[in-house]
């Protein structure tokens, strides 16, 4: 049934409503009424009392279907933001967080002050949201981007494409538990945000993150540092002496990532707060001499 923009945004704001609490569910059904039209808030204004096209309308149905069963705007919009970048996404990959800001920053102050053309590693990749904000930022960067999920690379893929970046920026099928294939070389810089969640706390994530977002990219073992035991044991041979390995850690996990980096033989080891004053970062120096506990 063809319906006014007006009340395909009405219809949407109301059934939203009950879950969501009013302002947020206007928000959602601008965001959505926007998406399915393809138009702007402002051109959407204008053409309130004109009636939008069927597809639209059925488009606008599919959406806000899809917000009532929880599934996050991000997957819903095939978009997010992530450091003034907006990046493609889908249920291939997790959805940027801010948290991630913090390591992605870190890393690409290192990678400003590094000899020319350097070569940074971003290590399951996802979406390529790390790898990608440092490639813009580093003019002279060589950025790989690593991940397992051959879904996922082509996500990452297709952003390097939209920024223009394939000139620098290349994909990789390769897995972060395995000691990486001596074709890659070494990295002045490997940085990683990496499945860190327990495997026990999987179920009792949120609902949206639960239900949506890839388990492969989330459950890091039954102590979480998987992921980081396999980083810190192997791909050391994926760093050129003096090198740089950043992690993003999950809430707890700063001393235990600390600890492991120190053992494999990485010195002056750092942990930083992110903007909610979470230990969220761990970076350390590959030195030569391997630590014992």
């Amino acid at each position: 049934m063809v319906r006014k923009y007006s009340d395909l945004y009405l219809d949407a704001r109301k059934a939203l409503l009950p879950g969501e609490g009013q302002q947020r569910a206007g928000l959602l059904a601008r965001e959505l009424l926007c998406a399915a039209s393809g138009k702007t808030q402002e051109e959407i204004l204008v053409r309130r009392d004109q009636y939008a096209p069927s597809d639209v309308c059925e488009k606008m149905a599919d959406f806000t279907a899809r917000a009532l069963a929880g599934e996050p705007l991000a997957y819903i919009l095939e978009e997010w933001d992530f450091y003034g970048m907006t990046l493609y996404v889908n249920r291939d990959v997790l959805i940027p967080r801010d948290d991630t800001c913090a390591v992605t920053e870190l890393a690409m102050k290192k990678a400003l002050y590094l000899d020319q053309d350097p070569r940074i590693l971003d290590l399951c990749t996802g979406s390529g949201c790390i790898g990608l904000a440092i490639a813009r930022k580093v003019k002279d960067a060589r950025v790989t981007l690593a991940d397992i999920s051959r879904e996922a690379l082509a996500v990452a893929k297709r952003n390097a494409a939209a920024m223009k970046l394939t000139g620098r920026v290349s994909c990789i099928q390769a897995n972060a538990l395995q000691a990486p294939s001596a074709f890659l070389g070494t990295f002045d810089l490997i940085v990683s945000n990496p499945p860190y969640v327990r495997s026990g706390d999987m179920a009792n994530l949120q609902p949206s993150v639960r239900d949506f977002e890839p388990s492969l990219a989330l459950d890091g073992g039954a102590d979480g540092l998987d992921f980081y035991r396999a980083i810190c044991e192997k791909w050391t041979a994926a760093l050129v002496p003096g090198g740089r390995l950043y992690f993003e850690v999950g809430i707890g996990q700063a001393d235990s990532v600390l600890r492991l980096m120190r053992a494999q033989g990485f010195g002056d080891i750092q942990v930083v707060k992110d903007h909610n004053d979470i230990p969220r970062v761990v970076f350390g120096t590959l030195c030569g001499e391997v630590y014992s506990e």
